[in-house]
């Protein structure tokens, strides 16, 4: 098929690179012109495992280009894949302009039948409002064309994400016309070789899958979190509860690892987005609110730790800090409401120095820091320990697992480790002379 793919960035290019690969025509279109260069001269502006190769394989074979112009991208396009931001208000609804503008171009340059697909997140409803703009720019322009608009969310994990979607768990297709129904089935017949993956539902629901999805997983975090900080007050090790209720096949033991809280583009944006959409519908929604609250609240479990500890010991102010991850989860460079950095800001608000070290998510927590003038970022993992008081691991990457030990505590000035993924041992890190603090373990 033909398609067409609004927008660069995440989900539009895994999107497009995947479809692609299965031997589908790609045209990319982003309003800025430097990405689009870059993409042309083979140049990723996303860090994500195995999205580089895919793009440039399926850039030099054909079947991928890039343009900043949305009447060359639609020209031979049989569908359009609608896939930009929808970043939070200050309110924490959704932000749904970058949505209507695309809606717009569309209607104003679309010259012959065409498939809108919505591959954003966005509330329910949202498709309707998609398809009543689209007809509005055709109606202003004196032209009938056929068109139709359907719901197609995402579900694509950052650090995973070709993985998930060249072999997805689901695909979930909101619409009530058979036609786009049958096309949309061609179109993800290869990535459901195996069984059937097809969700048709109605074109709201699917949109609410997709915020239903994510808060479920948010819920799952922010659940565990709180029991962990019940475990600590009582004397138990929230790893053994976890073992212990992840046994159980109607709970699972995935998204049910303590830590200091959930990040990145979607979880904290999505849980914000539908408790506006439920209080906006007449539904007071209290599990999604305390979900969001108790994770704010664990985003700092490990800042009150730090501050106690050096507290006790004179105060923190001008003791120095090594800080391992900056990027809200392993195998990414997303900074966005990642923990790490709000932890780096309130201590640096107490006079702390920071060294932190990521290994992909430097260059982006540096740039958002450049004010900062107690950060500094780091190109080497073990370089952040020189002249440090203490460890803080604040993201799994895989290097972080098994350090050199006796390296990291010749080099702090003190024996002294804040883990906030629960990555080690208590009692190895006992055994090895540490003073060390995790989640939920005591």
């Amino acid at each position: 098929m033909n398609l067409c793919v609004l927008g660069t960035g995440y989900v539009g290019l895994v999107s497009a690179s995947c479809l692609s690969e299965m031997g589908n025509s790609v045209c990319c279109v982003d309003l800025n012109a430097g990405i689009v260069d870059d993409l042309n001269r083979g140049k990723v502006h996303i860090f994500e495992p195995g999205l580089e190769v895919l793009v440039q394989r399926n850039f030099q074979g054909g079947r991928m280009s890039f343009t900043d112009n949305i009447s060359a991208g639609l020209e031979k396009a049989d569908i359009v894949f609608i896939c930009v931001g929808t970043p939070a208000l200050d309110d924490g609804s959704c932000e749904l302009g970058y949505i209507m503008r695309a809606a717009e171009d569309i209607g104003r340059n679309m010259e012959r039948p065409l498939l809108v697909v919505n591959k954003s997140t966005v509330p329910p409803g949202t498709a309707d409002a998609v398809r009543a703009t689209i007809a509005n720019e055709l109606e202003q322009r004196g032209v009938e064309i056929p068109f139709d608009v359907v719901s197609n969310p995402e579900f694509l994990k950052e650090g995973d994400a070709v993985n998930d979607f060249l072999k997805p768990d689901r695909v979930v297709i909101g619409t009530d016309n058979k036609d786009s129904e049958r096309i949309m089935r061609e179109l993800y017949a290869p990535f459901a070789r195996s069984r059937e993956k097809m969700i048709v539902t109605g074109i709201r629901s699917a949109e609410m899958i997709k915020y239903a999805a994510n808060c479920l997983l948010a819920t799952k975090i922010s659940f565990i979190n709180e029991i962990a900080a019940i475990c600590e007050n009582v004397g138990a090790d929230v790893n053994d509860v976890r073992l212990g209720i992840g046994a159980d096949q109607r709970i699972g033991p995935h998204f049910i690892y303590p830590g200091i809280g959930y990040g990145g583009s979607c979880f904290p944006k999505d849980v914000r987005a539908l408790i506006r959409t439920a209080c906006a519908a007449g539904v007071t929604p209290e599990l999604l609110s305390a979900v969001d609250s108790v994770n704010n609240r664990q985003k700092r479990y490990l800042v009150h730790k730090i501050l106690d500890y050096f507290n006790l010991q004179g105060g923190a102010r001008g003791r120095v800090l090594a800080l391992w991850g900056l990027s809200f989860k392993a195998n990414t460079d997303d900074v966005r409401e990642s923990a790490a950095m709000l932890i780096i800001n309130e201590l640096t608000d107490q006079g702390m120095i920071i060294n932190a070290y990521d290994p992909a998510a430097g260059a982006k927590a540096a740039e958002k820091l450049q004010h900062n003038r107690l950060v500094r970022i780091v190109d080497e993992q073990y370089k952040a320990l020189n002249g440090a008081d203490a460890l803080l691991v604040a993201t799994e990457w895989n290097q972080f697992r098994t350090p050199d030990f006796d390296r990291v505590r010749g080099t702090l000035t003190a024996p002294v480790i804040f883990d906030g993924r629960n990555l080690y041992s208590p009692r190895e890190m006992s055994a090895r002379g540490f003073a060390y603090f995790s989640v939920g373990r005591g």
